[in-house]
This record gives structure tokens, C-alpha cells and sequence, in this order.
């Protein structure tokens, strides 16, 4: 599947391991020397087109993109899961 850098910015990227929607997907980062795409970056809570806000950005590695869909993007990201549920009674 091909695909643009303009169309994956339009798709939400979600964690599989809480079903969290961590926002959309704003930049990419691409290792010169190889040409690879490393990872996809979201910006973090409270962050305003992208530019203004106080949170870090999730950078989330190309190798724990789960899948690329129609709409979303699944990854499984361990270091965003939600603090509710670590601390959840289940």
C-alpha cells in the first residue's frame, strides 16, 4: 500500500495496548543516510496546530506501527499507556 506523508497526517494514531487515541499523526522522522522512516510523531496533550503548547510530542518507533489502515494508524506504544489504566483495579 502507498501511501503520502500529507494522507498519514490526516489518520489518528491509536495505542492497541488501551485503546488510548493519542491525537493525529503531524511529522515523520527519516534517517538521512538510509532514507528509512524511523519513526511518527504526534504531538502531545495540549499542543495547538502543532506549534504551541506545553507537552512533549509522542515519538513512537517504526517498529511498533502495528498496522497502517484507512483511518488509523495501531501502534503499540508501552511508554503512552494511560495512567488510569496502570493504577486501574481490574
Amino acid at each position: 500500500m502507498l501511501t503520502k506523508t500529507s494522507e498519514l497526517r490526516e489518520r489518528e494514531v491509536v495505542n492497541v495496548l488501551d485503546g488510548r487515541r493519542l491525537g493525529l499523526a503531524s511529522d515523520l522522522e527519516i534517517e538521512v543516510e538510509t532514507g528509512k522512516i524511523k519513526a511518527i510523531v504526534v504531538p502531545g496533550p495540549g499542543k495547538f496546530l502543532w506549534l504551541f503548547g506545553k507537552s512533549d510530542d509522542f515519538v513512537i518507533p517504526w517498529d511498533k506501527i502495528i498496522k497502517i489502515g484507512l483511518d488509523v494508524i495501531l501502534v503499540e506504544a508501552p511508554d503512552y499507556v494511560s495512567e488510569q489504566q496502570s493504577t486501574s483495579n481490574f
